[in-house]
């Protein structure tokens, strides 16, 4: 199989399987998205949205959030973690959009770079799903460690990876292709124990960097080589595959 072919057929499964996927950070604007994506690193969404209300509350633009004492800040994003470092980005990041764009977030790449605490995948968030025009795969710890899974990507940064993502994702999917990997990942492919044996990935997924699986699997058999391969009784397998070119 080409490799162009089994990427194809990666996004068919993916599609099928979370077609629902989509951030799940809490927001209403481009605005609210930068700080609710600030506060996600080393943080779950959950918690995120769980904090954000009263913040918002107490700072809804970024006027309110320019004047507010890094002190308020720390205290209502706390729970979060690295508060202190947060607090500060997110009161740079204020100050910077109402002295430089208008009080309006900025809906250009390089523009977004330039805000206190925006690095690239917090600007390639806000680019897709506030303001539709993406400028490259969102690359998280969950997209990082299934692309490498995959076989689509043999690099550890962040920024190699979405480069990697950029050429081999067709760019009408790079919003909703990480979603598909989170989704993923918090299913299936579970960091400390993915649930390969479970996976509809597993026919096209080299599990790159795991041990080789040695369980038999109904409707699967081993190789001599020690990869599992499905048998012509996978049926529930045959049955997907004609759904999914139904749904193409």
């Amino acid at each position: 199989m080409k490799e162009s072919e089994r990427i194809e057929k990666i996004i068919e499964v993916l599609k099928s399987e979370y077609h629902d996927a989509h951030c799940s950070l809490d927001f209403k604007n481009p605005f609210e998205l930068l700080v609710a994506t600030v506060l996600s690193a080393q943080c779950t969404d959950k918690r995120v949205n769980e904090v954000t209300p009263k913040l918002f509350q107490k700072f809804p633009s970024p006027e309110k959030m320019a004047k507010a004492s890094i002190e308020e800040l720390e205290k209502l994003i706390q729970s979060t973690g690295f508060f202190r470092n947060k607090a500060k980005s997110l009161l740079k990041a204020s100050q910077s959009i109402v002295q430089d764009f208008h009080g309006k977030v900025p809906n250009e790449m390089n523009q977004l770079l330039k805000l206190g605490g925006v690095g690239r995948k917090t600007a390639n968030v806000i680019m897709g799903n506030a303001f539709g025009k993406p400028d490259g795969v969102v690359v998280d710890t969950h997209v990082t460690r299934i692309s490498r899974l995959l076989g689509l990507s043999k690099e550890k940064s962040a920024e190699k990876i979405e480069r990697d993502l950029n050429r081999k994702i067709p760019e009408k999917f790079w919003v909703q292709f990480p979603h598909w990997l989170i989704a993923h990942g918090r299913a299936i492919c579970v960091a400390r124990r993915p649930q390969c044996l479970r996976c509809p990935l597993l026919e096209l997924c080299p599990r790159k960097g795991l041990p080789k699986l040695k369980i038999q699997a109904p409707g699967y058999r081993m190789t001599p080589s020690g990869e599992l391969v499905a048998t012509s009784h996978a049926i529930a397998l045959k049955k997907r595959k004609k759904k999914l070119r139904k749904i193409k």
